[in-house]
């Protein structure tokens, strides 16, 4: 597993899943935690949006990328904050991404949670996995904390 791990989204996930989750989404219907994240994007300075999945553990929220190195880690990456929304609640955040030793109980949470979702894009590790397995495929999954913004 490399850093630069990308799985680019098929056409139903791109034209179908995506804009069903962001429009419901933006009116306020949260599927399992859904949000709608807007990150300026690195080039444009344009606000981008994306459906995730905010991850709430032990008193902290996370971001995980299954996806591996998409457009909006990097442009989060870049810009280092962003907004997440619900309907009409929109809340700024700075994030944080963490080394990949700190990714292995955020991983298995995510996986826990939302593995029939996302199950495919982790190569058959799942959240029973071990720590070992974790922390090996730890570098191809982006995770970021999010801290509300100042």
């Amino acid at each position: 597993m490399t850093e630069t791990r990308y799985l680019q989204p098929g056409w139903t996930t791109q034209h179908v899943f995506n804009p069903l989750v962001q429009w419901l989404t933006r009116r306020g219907l949260s599927i399992k935690g859904s949000r709608e994240l807007r990150v300026r994007g690195r080039r444009s300075g344009e606000w981008r949006a994306v459906p995730v999945n905010l991850l709430v553990l032990d008193d902290h929220e996370y971001l995980v990328a299954p996806r591996g190195q998409t457009q909006w880690v990097r442009n989060l990456r870049v810009a280092g904050s962003g907004e997440l929304r619900v309907g009409r609640r929109v809340e700024g955040f700075r994030a944080t991404e963490l080394d990949d030793d700190a990714k292995v109980d955020v991983l298995r949470a995510y996986l826990a949670r939302w593995r029939s979702e996302v199950g495919v894009f982790f190569d058959g590790v799942g959240p029973d996995a071990s720590d070992e397995q974790l922390r090996g495929i730890a570098p191809g999954y982006p995770v970021f904390t999010i801290e509300p913004a100042a």
